[in-house]
Order: structure tokens, then C-alpha cells, then sequence
């Protein structure tokens, strides 16, 4: 078998997903469309080109693109807010929609006794979980693995300097401090940097509905990293030196509400401008992702996170004041 062909489609209350996978020898492919929310004198359409993930040894490669607009315009007034939006954060949550996508396939084959094709979609799946583990903690880049590297190469470069002053190599000696005081500041950094990582609080929860303090726009906690995990260059486009407490703070992946600006989509947003939505801003929130990572709404109108999204996230199960225990998967809102 030279491949697996897939086609499906999801349906949901503000629209239908439609998707297509093809499963190949080399290569994994997703491209599928999302039409979302259509109410009134506004319509909203999304359209994702493609989720192509090239798999060839231990190499991946994604892009993910995503083109929304206004059918009747828009007013303009979150141009700034643009500034916030993320395609890392969005190809990482298709991404994590494809692994979901994956494993359901996995598990069908399986039901219908179809093992081959098991075996093979557990095999892409595997490449797939072992890459985004290796790019994230290289993108994030303080782990506690880089920590452990960090010292285990200043151990053995303090070993070289003994031994070029034990043969009187002072001038390669002299190299070797200096390369040692470079280490050692690293290392300080690095260790730091990874025990804030196992150490942070966050003020929001996955499913939290919060509001925008700067640009107002009403939004819904879908991811979270310790610090800002974005790029250089987009943290100069983003501003994030402007902010109080700069990079070195935890960051969220933030779905904005289509009805606020549908070019948004996806935001990466400091913890100091976000603040808990009111009772009277936990409304009606319309965007194409909700229908994926989220149960529905719990008792307090914040949205409930699937298994799934929590264990990505090590996150614990919120249980909202007056909701009844619910299992996972069985929750009706």
C-alpha cells in the first residue's frame, strides 16, 4: 500500500468543517476549510489553505495559512490588536487538531480490524508527537534537558582547564576561563529560566473567558507558555519591551471572538493585558475553533477544555461553583 486516503467531514452549529487528509509514505496532508458563524447582516468566512506536514527522517516542516474577512467591511478599530496575532500559535493548535484527527483514525482502523492502516497512521502519529516535543523545547529553549546540557559542558570544560594547568598551557588556560565565566552565566540563566518553567502560576485557566485590557476585545484561554515563546522579530513587532513585566512572563494563546475582528483569529498575549471577563461579558462567543477544544460551557459561562487540551498543557480539571462531576467527554452544556 503506497498510501492512505481519508476524506470526512464535521458538522457544527455555526457551520461545517470540511477536511481532508492523505496519509502517505512520506508525506501527511490536511487540507480542509472552515465555514464559520452566519447570523444576520454578518458573515464571516474562513478559509485555511492547507495544514501540509512533510515528514522525511526526523525533519517536519508546516505551514498553515489563514485568510478571514468581513462579506460588509469592517470599522478598522483593532488594527493595533493585530499586532498581537500569532501564526505559531495558530499552526500549533491546528496541529494539535491534526494529532486529535490522527488518533480518532487510529482507533476507527483498529474497530474495523483495518491494522495495517493502523499501523502505518501510528507510525506518522509517533513522527509527529516526537518533532513538535523537539521543536517546542528548542523554541522555548529552557528546558530542563538544555539546563542538564549546559552543566555537564561546564563540568567538562573546568576538566580541560586543570588539565592545561597541570602541563604549564597557560595561554590555552587563560581561553578556558574565560569560556568557563561565559558558561557559568548561561547555565545560571538557563537553570533559572527552567525552574520558573515547573514553578509558574497562571492567573487564567484553559477555557477562561477574558477580556483585552488594552484593546478590549473579548477573547477565550486555549494555550499558555511560562514566558513568551514567540520570535524575535515578532516580539519587536508585538511590543513586548514595552511591556511592564516584558517576555519574562507567561503568555497566552488567546481565540478572539470572530464578531470583534475575524482577522485576529488566534492573539499571543501577555498575562498583564488580560483581565477575567465580567458576568455581563460572558455572552454568546462565536469562533471556528471552539467546537474542537472545548466541551462547551460550564455553570459560570467560561468554556470547559478537553482531556486532551489539559494534558498538553499539565493542566488540572476546573470544576466551576455549582457544576455537578462530570466525566470527560460526557459534558452537556
Amino acid at each position: 500500500m503506497q498510501g492512505i486516503s481519508i476524506c470526512g467531514s464535521v458538522a457544527s452549529p455555526h457551520g461545517a468543517n470540511c477536511r481532508r487528509a492523505c496519509v502517505a509514505r512520506n508525506s501527511l496532508r490536511l487540507p480542509y476549510e472552515i465555514n464559520a458563524v452566519s447570523h444576520g447582516a454578518f458573515s464571516c468566512h474562513w478559509r485555511m489553505h492547507k495544514l501540509h506536514i512533510k515528514i522525511n527522517g526526523r525533519r517536519m516542516n508546516a505551514t498553515v495559512r489563514t485568510n478571514a474577512r468581513w462579506l460588509f467591511g469592517g470599522d478598522g478599530r483593532s488594527s493595533d490588536a493585530r499586532l498581537e496575532r500569532s501564526e505559531s500559535a495558530n499552526e500549533d493548535i491546528l496541529i494539535f487538531y491534526f494529532q486529535m484527527d490522527l488518533q480518532t483514525r487510529i482507533q476507527y482502523a483498529l474497530n474495523i480490524e483495518q491494522f495495517d492502516v493502523a499501523k502505518q497512521l501510528r507510525e506518522k502519529l509517533t513522527e509527529i508527537e516526537m518533532e513538535i516535543i523537539r521543536q517546542r523545547e528548542a523554541k522555548r529553549g529552557s528546558s530542563k534537558t538544555e539546563a542538564q546540557d549546559k552543566a555537564l559542558n561546564l563540568l567538562r570544560v573546568r576538566a580541560d582547564l586543570q588539565k592545561a594547568i597541570d602541563s604549564e598551557n597557560y595561554a590555552v588556560a587563560a581561553g578556558l576561563r574565560d569560556e568557563i565565566a561565559k558558561l557559568e552565566a548561561e547555565s545560571l540563566a538557563v537553570s533559572a529560566k527552567a525552574l520558573a518553567y515547573q514553578n509558574v502560576k497562571y492567573a487564567f485557566r484553559l477555557g477562561q473567558k477574558v477580556r483585552h485590557n488594552v484593546h478590549g476585545y473579548r477573547g477565550v484561554i486555549c494555550g499558555m507558555d511560562p514566558v513568551c515563546c514567540e520570535s524575535k522579530s515578532w516580539m519587536e513587532t508585538a511590543n513586548v519591551e514595552k511591556l511592564s513585566k516584558g517576555p519574562n512572563q507567561p503568555f497566552y494563546q488567546v481565540l478572539v471572538d470572530v464578531y470583534v475582528d475575524p482577522e485576529l483569529l488566534v492573539a499571543y498575549v501577555a498575562e498583564e493585558n488580560l483581565s477575567a471577563a465580567e458576568e455581563s461579558e460572558k455572552g454568546r462567543f462565536d469562533h471556528p475553533y471552539i467546537e474542537f477544544l472545548f466541551y462547551g460551557e460550564d455553570t459560570a459561562g467560561d468554556f470547559i477544555p478537553i482531556k486532551q487540551l489539559r494534558e498538553k498543557y499539565d493542566q488540572p480539571r476546573y470544576e466551576a461553583s455549582g457544576d455537578e462531576n462530570d466525566d470527560d467527554g460526557d459534558t452537556s452544556s
